[in-house]
Order: structure tokens, then C-alpha cells, then sequence
């Protein structure tokens, strides 16, 4: 199909949207024909079509909402007769971490490994948010908990939303890491569920000079999720691209927190502070499919960024999430942003700065992917998805 196809599957309704991306369509009489397995558009003696994946199968006869839009394509509305269930929704971080195994830590963008073998003994999760202030109204005593420090012990792993504390170990072990600290002052306190350096402890990785968390104490380190890549000592992993890394990451952080919390907006922080992005999760249940034809005008730039698709045929497919997104740089869309700010709806979550303007280019390049009349709703710029799987 010269100009592919693109196919958006919702799990939860069974339904999909179809785009046959065509920019010049051949003249009337058109003849879009769909099968189980196949979709073809047929213009006197000409015949373009492409094959479904597999697992993927189409309901011909629920056929609806056929239109044409210049410059796009043919969009239509179907429902699935089969869909095989595929991997995981999201990596979960959470999950994939267990006590009494042997991790290697090292650093997402060049590879260099931070901690070497480290056994962890226990994986537990940091207390939630506004934690303390629970305490107050359901104990008749003091908090107990008021003037002390949640940090790890030798072998053990804290997960918060966007970061993981580990013990750093002794001083050999320290100074043999692959990360540096170039900053002295490295005392911290605690403050709700929030762990709060005091002055400027940023620890970097030795090769890359990328910013991997902060010195939190002496004995503790806050690694950010989507900087740090966790795999078990045994055995070999091939690592992720950069930006499948970044979106899954998110996306995992995104599901995890609208599941436990009923919480749908977010706003994305750097490390200093600044608000980056808003972000509007949608649904978790999307997957999409997509197909480029060999004179597609969509193969310069593919869905997922850093992820190779080839020339033509059916690609996919892939899980994700559905987000809505307003930029927030250079002043942009300040008065939703502060409103957002003061929305106890709304989760902040932190990353480092450049990792939030990563995740701006990615989500922006995905709206470009999009037809021009998916790429908005309701003043929100609407990006394809998420990528989630690994």
C-alpha cells in the first residue's frame, strides 16, 4: 500500500481505527475492501493492499464511519473478531525487582555500570505521598517517625514513584563506582515522602557526564528510573534505544500511579523545579499496528523515535498508552500550568531536566506522525502513544 496504513486497537471496547494513509487518492470509483486479515483499495485495475499481524483480526461486517480527508486518507471504524493477548502492558520495575537476587546498576545512555553485583536483601516501596501528615490524624501519640530518616541499609532497594534509594556501601566500593559527585555537601533530610538534598549533590556517571540522581547522605543514593537500567548479574540483556527507554519508563510510572491513586493528569518536573510538560493519560489499553508503503511519505520518521521499521509491510504491534500533552517551555501555557500546580488532582513527577525535554521531543514527534485531524482534542496536542513494552 503506497501510503500504509495505521492501526489504533483499544482492548478494553475491542475496537479499532483504521487510517489508510493516502495523500492522492486514485479517483473514484474507490473500493476499499476489508477482510479478517487484509486491507485493500482497489481503482479500476490498480490494487494496493497490506496484511494484518498476527493475532490481529479484523470484523469486516462491523464496518463503520468510512470517510475521506484530503491530504490523509480513508478512516474507518471497526471491531475485532480475535486479538491474541500479548506481553506485559508496561516493564514494571516494581515487579521485576526480587529480594535475595544479584542486580547490575548502570547507566541507561552509555552502558558504563554503576554497581556491580550487588545482592539485594530486601525491595521495599517508600511510603506514600503525604505519608506523615496520616500518622497525625490516625495516631494518638506523637509521629515517632517525625525526626527520623528512611534510608537504606547494605543491600537494600527503597522504590518511590520516579527514583530508587540504594545504600552506596563502604568507601572502596564508592570510589571504585562508575558515578561521581562533584559536589561536597551531601547531607539531606526528610520531609513527607519527599527526599530532599541539602544543597547541590548531583551524581553523575563518570564516562557520560549524565545525570544519573542525587547523594542523598553519606551512605545513600537516589537513582532516577529512567536513567538508571536495572538487569540481573546472570545471564545478558541487549540494552533498550534511548527513547524506548524514557517512553516506557514514563508510561510505567503513568499506569502504576493512575491505577493506585484514580489520578489521570500529571505534571512533569526537572530537577530544578521547573515544569516541562503536562501530561492527560487517556487509557492504558491502547496497542497499535502500522504498515509503511514503499513510497510512504511516513518512513523518514518512525512512531517510536530510535526504533528501526522497515520499508514496507506490517510492523507491530506494540502496547501503549494514550496521552494528551501541553508543553510547558519557555513560558508556554503558564496559566494551566499553575493551575495544574495548585490541583490536588494533578501528581508531579520528577525526572531530570533533560530527560523531560527528551520525552517533549518524543511526545511532539509522535503528534507529527499523527493525520492532522488526530493530532488534537479538546486543545491538547494528542501524540500516538506511549511505547511501554522493552
Amino acid at each position: 500500500m503506497a501510503g500504509g496504513f495505521l492501526l489504533e486497537i483499544r482492548r478494553g471496547t475491542q475496537s479499532a481505527l483504521v487510517v489508510i494513509r493516502q495523500r492522492d487518492l486514485p479517483r473514484p470509483p474507490l473500493d476499499v475492501c476489508v477482510s479478517a486479515d487484509r486491507l485493500e483499495v482497489r481503482s479500476g485495475e490498480r490494487c494496493e493492499a497490506a496484511a494484518l499481524p498476527a493475532g490481529v483480526r479484523l470484523a469486516p461486517s462491523s464496518c463503520r464511519g468510512l470517510r475521506c480527508l484530503p491530504g490523509e486518507g480513508l478512516h474507518l471504524r471497526l471491531r475485532l473478531r480475535r486479538l491474541l493477548p500479548g506481553a506485559d502492558l508496561v516493564y514494571n520495575l516494581r515487579e521485576s525487582l526480587k529480594p535475595q537476587k544479584s542486580y547490575v546498576f548502570s547507566c541507561q545512555s552509555c552502558g558504563d555500570i554503576i554497581v556491580k553485583g550487588r545482592k539485594l536483601l530486601r525491595v521495599l516501596p517508600l511510603p506514600s505521598e503525604n505519608w506523615s501528615a496520616l500518622v497525625g490524624e490516625w495516631c494518638c501519640h506523637p509521629d515517632p517517625f517525625a525526626k527520623g530518616t528512611l534510608y537504606p541499609q547494605p543491600d537494600d532497594c527503597f522504590l518511590g514513584d520516579t527514583f530508587f534509594l540504594l545504600n552506596s556501601g563502604n568507601e572502596s566500593d564508592e570510589r571504585d563506582s562508575s558515578m561521581c559527585c562533584p559536589d561536597t555537601e551531601h547531607q539531606a533530610s526528610w520531609s513527607g515522602s519527599s527526599l530532599k538534598p541539602k544543597g547541590n549533590a548531583r551524581v553523575l556517571c563518570k564516562r557520560c557526564k549524565t545525570l544519573l540522581g542525587e547523594k542523598l547522605s553519606p551512605g545513600t543514593m537516589k537513582c532516577y528510573v529512567t536513567e538508571v537500567l536495572v538487569r540481573p548479574a546472570e545471564g545478558s540483556s541487549s540494552p533498550a534505544p534511548r527513547s524506548q527507554f524514557v517512553q516506557s519508563m514514563v508510561a510505567q510510572c503513568l499506569v502504576e500511579l493512575s491505577s493506585a491513586r484514580s489520578t489521570f493528569r500529571f505534571a512533569i518536573k526537572g530537577d530544578d523545579d521547573k515544569t516541562y510538560i503536562l501530561i492527560w493519560l487517556l487509557n492504558s489499553d491502547t496497542m497499535l499496528v502500522e504498515s509503511l508503503g514503499s513510497s510512504s511519505s511516513h518512513r523518514a520518521f518512525t512512531l517510536f523515535g530510535d526504533t528501526f521499521l522497515p520499508d514496507s509491510g506490517s510492523v507491530g504491534p506494540w502496547n501503549a498508552v494514550k496521552v494528551l500533552y501541553q508543553p510547558c517551555t519557555k513560558s508556554r501555557n503558564k496559566d494551566l500550568a499553575d493551575a495544574w500546580e495548585s490541583d490536588v488532582g494533578v501528581h508531579s513527577l520528577k525526572f531530570p531536566s533533560e530527560t523531560c525535554l527528551e520525552l517533549l521531543l518524543v511526545l511532539a514527534l509522535s503528534t507529527a506522525s499523527l493525520p492532522p485531524s488526530l493530532r488534537a482534542m479538546n486543545s491538547f496536542q494528542s501524540p500516538v502513544a506511549l511505547q511501554c513494552a522493552l
